[in-house]
């Protein structure tokens, strides 16, 4: 068969999806839903085209091809429709990108990662850290006031977390011999160059979702991600205060920030995240700790790729949707709990998911 799109001819196959036919072609179409051997779904409508024959709007990911058809994928009604997708799956989004210490720091520098790194006790890749970001001759910390730990959500609970003690003290640990032979840092040198091309690229500099009002229940649920005693040390004189006092770091920050389709699609779209929030689910984290799974309903935009890529599972219980209507959403099965699903795919959830509803705990 022979159709169209956008003036293009191209040759399909009976039984193509509408999507299928114009990636083969290499004709982008943004989507969120939609994943090769998986089911479509038709749930996010952010592949929306218009049949211009028929003057109709449709999925394309579930659409077939028809003989003759005339597609437009790329109009200005085709693209402000997929903006409305958009603006509708972010007004549930209550999740931010970056971490609000990170947002205020002068340097940008990755806090978030600096704490990760320091609670694992990977104290050489923290080092190295703090070698690729500090781009100055001096850290921008020595004369800063401290814009980091007064954004600190911690601040809210009891008391912000030693952010400028902790930089400093790493900060003067680059020139020290304290380097193992067997350190890898393979991963900083991934997250500090996708962090460069972030910075790079002023497209992905507008666009940053809010969480906004936060109950305080909500607010300490954060604390889930502690995973010391809550000991607090505000001098740092050591790597071993250091590890203890990043221990008490929440992580705000979104794990998916630097791999997030609905972010990326919003700043494609040039769509801004709106003023506004339904608040349908409460700030929650579920945390499966025999696999590292984590769940952040706010986050969840409903595409049930997770679902779905688990509907052959006979071994173990999975993800499902619960209720019905508006007040649908994802989660483990009425009869099973968080910490017993997802025991052999719960990577494979993570890497389906087009949020960071679902990640890891690390």
């Amino acid at each position: 068969m022979k159709i169209k799109i956008d003036n293009i001819e191209i040759n399909v196959e009976a039984g193509q999806t509408i999507l299928k036919a114009a990636q083969e072609a290499g004709i982008h179409i943004p989507t969120l839903c939609n994943r090769e051997g998986t089911e479509p779904w038709s749930s996010c409508m952010v592949c929306v085209v218009k049949d211009t024959k028929t003057n109709n709007y449709i999925p394309s990911c579930t659409a077939l091809v028809q003989e003759g058809m005339e597609i437009d994928v790329s109009g200005k009604e085709v693209v402000d429709l997929r903006k409305k997708a958009v603006e509708l799956l972010l007004s549930e989004h209550r999740a931010e990108c970056e971490a609000p210490c990170r947002i205020v720091c002068p340097a940008g520098y990755n806090i978030p990662l600096m704490n990760r790194l320091l609670q694992a006790g990977r104290f050489d890749d923290a080092v190295s850290l703090a070698e690729k970001e500090i781009t100055t001759p001096e850290i921008v910390c020595t004369d800063c006031s401290g814009y980091c730990e007064n954004a600190c959500r911690r601040k809210k609970i009891d008391e912000p977390v030693s952010i400028r003690n902790l930089m400093l003290f790493v900060s003067q640990s680059i020139n020290k011999d304290i380097r193992s032979n067997d350190t890898d840092n393979e991963a900083v040198n991934n997250i500090v160059e996708q962090d460069k091309k972030k910075v790079s690229n002023p497209l992905r500099k507008q666009f940053s979702s809010r969480i906004g009002r936060l109950e305080a229940e909500e607010l300490k649920e954060w604390l889930k991600e502690c995973t010391g005693e809550g000991k607090r040390y505000r001098d740092i004189t050591d790597f071993k205060s250091a590890s203890l006092e990043a221990e008490n770091c929440m992580h705000c920050d979104c794990r998916a920030s630097g791999d997030c389709r609905l972010r990326d699609t919003a700043v494609e779209l040039g769509v801004k995240d709106p003023t506004g929030k339904i608040v349908n689910a409460p700030v929650f984290k579920k945390i499966n700790h025999k696999t590292g799974l984590v769940f952040e309903n706010v986050k969840c935009i409903k595409c049930g790729l997770c679902v779905r890529i688990c509907d052959d599972s006979k071994d173990e219980p999975s993800l499902c949707f619960i209720s019905r209507g508006f007040v649908s959403i994802i989660s483990e099965p009425l009869t099973e709990g968080f910490e017993d699903i997802l025991m052999k795919k719960a990577d494979l959830c993570v890497e389906v998911c087009p949020t960071g509803a679902l990640s890891k705990f690390k």
